[in-house]
């Protein structure tokens, strides 16, 4: 199980945004709370839904859980053991694909994966079998020699995935996984998510499209201004807010009580 608890980050503001004009709740004197004590947890084997308007601090949120940043506050644990304190560890646990996870242009597809499978320690029978399955899983094996540079967006997205699951993690963190591809793509990326469901990981996917929710989410995570806002199913989302659209639905649970209790 994934366990948050009390989950803050603050960065330090090089200028405040009130200066310019500009009003954020999070930025209190010369600090901005990115994110302020948040809470969830998640079982293994299920699909967690990260929700939120641009900037409010999902990115952030994903970054800790991946080790990448180091929170000011607040403890996650992966079946109870710290993230924070033994992170090189724990990260051989967690596979992480964000919407800016870069790919070495010069490197083939292949080349990518034998890379990061090498820096996970893995020797080089295991690896190629790995890549081969996975290659097979993703449809890959038509470009997996070729240069990454020369590939569509979608293509390389599933390298972007490929390389997140090579060391076979048992949490996977994907950020915005279909922005930016076509209808056939997103449904390829969308099925390898099903996948992974099914092989009993754990994921944890931010996106804004709520049709990928509604057909892939067991739970949801609402962040609005840094805050948990809700923490529930789809269904708990329509029931509270009496709306049937999942979209309308969200913007209801962003919205201050009193905005809300007007419309």
């Amino acid at each position: 199980m994934l366990q948050v608890s009390s989950l803050t980050k603050v960065f330090r503001l090089a200028c405040s945004k009130r200066a310019r004009g500009e009003r954020d709740p999070r930025e209190r004197g010369r600090r901005f709370h990115a994110i302020d004590g948040i809470e969830f947890g998640v079982r293994r084997g299920l699909v967690l839904g990260l929700l939120g308007q641009n900037g409010a601090g999902k990115t952030t949120l994903l970054r800790i859980l991946s080790t990448s940043l180091k929170p000011t506050s607040g403890v996650v644990l992966c079946d109870g053991e710290d993230l924070t304190k033994n992170p090189l560890e724990i990260r051989k646990r967690i596979g992480f694909v964000s919407g800016n996870t870069g790919l070495y242009g010069r490197l083939t597809a292949r080349e990518m994966l034998r890379y990061y499978g090498k820096l996970h320690g893995m020797a080089a029978a295991a690896l190629d079998e790995r890549i081969g399955s996975l290659a097979c899983k993703l449809d890959m094996d038509w470009f997996l020699d070729q240069r990454n540079e020369t590939l569509s967006s979608g293509m390389r997205q599933k390298v972007s995935i490929a390389r997140a699951l090579i060391h076979d993690p048992e949490i996977l963190l994907f950020d915005e996984l279909t922005t930016g591809l076509d209808v056939a793509a997103s449904e390829s990326v969308l099925t390898v998510v099903a996948a992974c469901k099914r092989e009993g990981r754990t994921v944890l996917f931010s996106t804004h499209h709520m049709d990928e929710v509604d057909q892939l989410c067991d739970s949801v995570v609402i962040i609005h201004e840094g805050k948990l806002c809700f923490e529930g199913g789809v269904d708990a989302m329509r029931s509270q807010t009496g709306e049937s659209f999942l979209d309308k639905a969200f913007l209801r649970l962003i919205k201050p009580k009193t905005e809300g209790a007007t419309t």
